[in-house]
């Protein structure tokens, strides 16, 4: 969460950085809150003093002093006792609606992306590989699976309703073959700790992460008695709050995680989006990628964390573009953000596949993840992540790229290890 003084430091251009992502920052109402929690502080601290004064002046006043004046003093003591106590209810109340007031407040976007609120805004960094030239109309992933033999829809929704999806067969064994495939490409190549991590998670890992208190609406709830949990959306928030107020070494940094997890998201305000099929499920299974490094290291990381999703895309053999987002299309808790988008031969057009974000030391704050150095420097660390990839969407890139005419499907090499074929067919 912010500082609120880095926030109303002109210095920090907060203002405009947060309108750029649409965000209008109440400048007027932080400033009040401020002053209003300093000053209670500020009474509390100078009502503390007054009271060990007149605590030693009354035990001076015992020893044969004026019964009178001990009397004042004492009831002096007794009023202060009461502005401190009262000073302090004041202080945690407006702590709290200081804490509330920042916790809604966004990440500031970095002056390096572009202008603008939505996916036509992005500008191109790079493309990889050349989109299939098919001599054949192309079949989107949902016919494509269902006349593979693979893809259960109706099942799904019978069960559990709209949003959710079935695979059965050799569709199942690919979703399970890209899964283990990412992980060891992860942890064999590129360096990262493989964690299992819990699925539900406390209201203030979700806050930690910045999924709390603003989009409680697109999360999973349920508990027991009075237990409150919630189906993480990503495994972001567990591994990333792994080190929640914990102090990190410097020296021990960079640390990169990477969790085979289930994901769960309402997708409230998305209705009409991507309906049919995978892109856009309740449910769906993701490799996560996280990183958490030193403050001024962050963008340098950033690139790492996006060369490892790329290295991915390409041992999949899948054509993909990399774009940089606008300003306003940006995670909540992002201050810079690329997506990798993979090209959809049905759709005739690249979705995106994986975000990879840098959050500086937004996360950090918020869940009190903190570092050391040799030479006793304190400060917050960087945290970044990225899908390294989504399972669900990269099955939908493997069928809808490696489609033949003929109807059957051909496996990309990297995975035939892990299926046992080589190909899908009717």
């Amino acid at each position: 969460m912010h500082d609120p003084r880095v926030l109303l430091d002109p210095s920090t251009d907060a203002v405009r950085k947060l309108a750029r992502r649409g965000f209008a920052l109440d400048v007027t109402s932080l400033e009040k809150l401020l002053s209003r929690r300093n000053s209670a502080i500020q009474r509390g601290d100078e009502a503390r003093a007054e009271s060990k004064r007149v605590a030693a002046a009354v035990k001076s006043a015992g020893r044969g002093g004026d019964p009178q004046e001990r009397d004042a003093l004492v009831s002096r003591a007794r009023e202060l006792k009461g502005i401190v106590s009262a000073a302090e209810d004041e202080h945690r109340e407006l702590e709290a609606e200081l804490q509330d007031f920042l916790l809604g407040v966004p990440n500031l976007p970095s002056d390096d992306l572009p202008d603008g609120a939505s996916d036509e805004d992005a500008e191109l960094v790079r493309t990889w590989g050349e989109p299939p030239t098919l001599d054949f109309t192309p079949l989107d992933h949902v016919d494509l699976g269902e006349k593979l033999g693979i893809l259960d829809l109706p099942r799904a929704t019978k069960l559990a309703g709209p949003r959710f999806a079935i695979l059965r067969g050799k569709g199942a064994a690919l979703e399970r073959a890209i899964a283990r495939y990412l992980l060891d490409l992860h942890t064999e190549r590129h360096g990262y700790v493989e964690w299992s991590v819990p699925t539900l998670v406390n209201r203030v890992t979700m806050t930690g992460t910045g999924q709390l208190p603003k989009f409680e609406q697109d999360l999973f709830k349920t508990g027991v008695a009075d237990r409150e949990l919630y189906l993480i959306p990503t495994a972001e928030v567990p591994l990333t709050n792994l080190h929640a107020k914990e102090t990190l070494a410097v020296e021990d940094l960079p640390l990169a995680y990477t969790a085979h997890t289930p994901c769960f998201r309402s997708e409230a305000g998305s209705y009409g989006r991507d309906t049919r099929g995978l892109i856009r499920l309740h449910e769906f299974s993701k490799v996560e990628l996280v990183r958490i490094v030193e403050a001024e290291r962050s963008r340098d990381e950033l690139e790492v964390l996006l060369s490892h999703a790329e290295a991915a895309m390409q041992g999949l053999g899948l054509a993909y573009r990399v774009v940089r987002l606008a300003a306003g299309d940006i995670g909540f808790s992002a201050e810079f953000t690329y997506d990798i988008e993979v090209w959809l031969p049905g759709q005739q057009k690249y979705r995106e596949i994986s975000s990879v974000s840098d959050f500086g030391t937004f996360q950090a704050r918020r869940a009190g993840i903190r570092t050391k150095a040799k030479d006793g420097a304190r400060g917050f660390a960087a945290t970044l992540n990225g899908s390294g990839l989504p399972v669900g969407r990269t099955l939908v890139a493997i069928l809808e790229q490696g489609q033949r005419a003929d109807g059957s499907v051909r496996i990309p090499d990297a995975l035939v290890p892990y299926t046992g074929f080589t190909e899908l067919t009717p």
